[in-house]
């Protein structure tokens, strides 16, 4: 997938000293290779393989990586798994590209909303998601990677009839509900004699190591940040499913509401299914209140909540892609990419979840819909980070509970939410320790 490198990159790669390349090189590189872990502990997998290394040499035939102290279930008998040698490559090749030819270039200004969305469009054509003249068939699954066997296996049912539907799949690439709708998929993809199938997952460095890729995953996409992960998903998916999840689902949730409640998306099909079994019915009444509360009913009618029906969850959204197929003929819009998805910039800016951020995030029902759920959107971000993250458990640590103000009902109905994810072992995974909030929410 990628045999040459400039020396000047190939430098970068592996010289700490020259720049975080190699940082994040070593990071997303040991995520690829625990690719199927269970793990979400992102410290606690840098500090198992601790003295891990990584080398990019170039040679006469191309690239070789040499690896040190890697996890041993990356390999077969010696060699290392076909897959996971793959997604290596593509860990390279985003990193570099964005490194090289994005950051920095005066070509593409990533201070603007419209640069943005053509940094996004140029990451995913140089990693070859983006096929031409292919009717819209990609929905992305959203859900939480900390979720019971039983949602977990509802999410297989919903990839297994989307599959029979011919249907491809894209997720966040780890483990629970992002890769339950793609073993489904497999199965009825076989079944189908599907050729094309494709199985995406996209991710990003701050939260790959916390949620390695599942080894379903055959094209592997590194954005640079969340933001331009979760504008990737929207551009390039043509409907959405969530799962249940916890609050980087929720964060998802909200992001999209947001960017279909702006005026000039009022009229444009987007396909939105929220779904789980029986047992996840109160989780989605708990969200649907929330929203009701936050964005208004208007952001309900955007969406269709489907309890325990797989079969009715594909229909649905079988019939929601014929409908973006004929607006995006009727507007001549590319199939391949959303160009016509108006993203304001408060969706793109990046935001790093610092305590004095978290902190002066303004939440107040008086802010048009759109910058109450971009803002929202940012503090539920934040308890990622705080939750997952390196840099966030980091400045956890250091500094204490990032704190979260705002509107007293908000904030009333913001912590019932999130108690509910704790309650439910939705923050992280369960494991020996209970879970300790990252966050204090406070009623003003």
């Amino acid at each position: 997938m990628l045999n040459t490198l400039s020396q000047l990159e190939v430098e970068r790669l592996r010289d700490a000293s020259k720049g975080d390349l190699s940082v994040l090189l070593r990071r997303c590189a040991l995520a690829v290779l625990n690719s199927g872990s269970m793990g979400d502990d992102a410290e606690e997998l840098l500090s198992k393989y601790h003295d891990f290394e990584i080398r990019v040499e170039q040679v006469n035939r191309g690239l070789r990586l040499q690896l040190t102290n890697a996890p041993g279930s990356a390999f077969v008998d010696s060699h290392i798994i076909e897959g996971i040698r793959e997604l290596l490559s593509a860990v390279i090749r985003d990193l570099v590209y964005f490194d090289n030819e994005i950051e920095g270039n005066p070509h593409h200004d990533i201070n603007t909303s419209s640069g943005i969305t053509n940094a996004v469009f140029e990451m995913l054509r140089n990693a070859r998601a983006l096929i031409p003249q292919v009717q819209p068939d990609m929905v992305v699954c959203w859900g939480g990677h900390s979720i019971s066997r039983e949602e977990y296996d509802y999410t297989k049912y919903c990839g297994y009839q989307l599959g029979l539907r011919r249907l491809n799949i894209i997720t966040g690439c780890g483990p629970g509900a992002m890769k339950g709708p793609m073993k489904g998929a497999t199965i009825a993809h076989a079944k189908q004699r599907t050729e094309s199938r494709r199985y995406i997952g996209i991710s990003e460095p701050g939260i790959i190591a916390a949620e390695s890729p599942n080894p379903i995953v055959s094209e592997l996409i590194i954005m640079p940040d969340i933001e331009k992960r979760l504008e990737a998903f929207v551009r390039l998916g043509h409907g959405i499913i969530v799962f249940p999840g916890g609050v980087g689902t929720t964060e998802e949730i909200l992001y999209m509401l947001g960017i279909l409640l702006h005026p000039d998306n009022a009229d444009m099909p987007f396909p939105m299914v929220m779904t789980g079994p029986e047992s996840s019915a109160s989780y989605f009444e708990q969200v649907d209140e929330f929203i009701k509360l936050t964005l208004g009913k208007e952001a309900t009618s955007r969406y269709k909540i489907i309890i325990n029906d797989p079969e009715d969850v594909a229909k649905t959204m079988k019939n929601g892609l014929e409908e973006v197929r004929k607006y995006r003929i009727q507007r001549n819009d590319a199939f391949y990419f959303n160009w016509l998805l108006k993203i304001d910039q408060e969706f793109q800016t990046p935001f790093k979840p610092s305590h004095e951020n978290m902190r002066s995030t303004v939440i107040d029902r008086s802010l048009p819909t759109h910058q109450l759920a971009a803002n929202l959107r940012r503090v539920f971000s934040g308890i990622v980070a705080g939750n997952v993250k390196p840099e966030g458990l980091k400045a956890i640590r250091q500094h204490g509970l990032f704190e979260i103000t705002g509107d007293s009902g908000v904030m009333r109905s913001l912590d019932r939410l999130l108690a509910a994810f704790v309650r439910d072992d939705r923050m992280k995974l369960p494991g020996h320790q209970p879970y300790e909030p990252c966050y204090r929410v406070i009623d003003n």
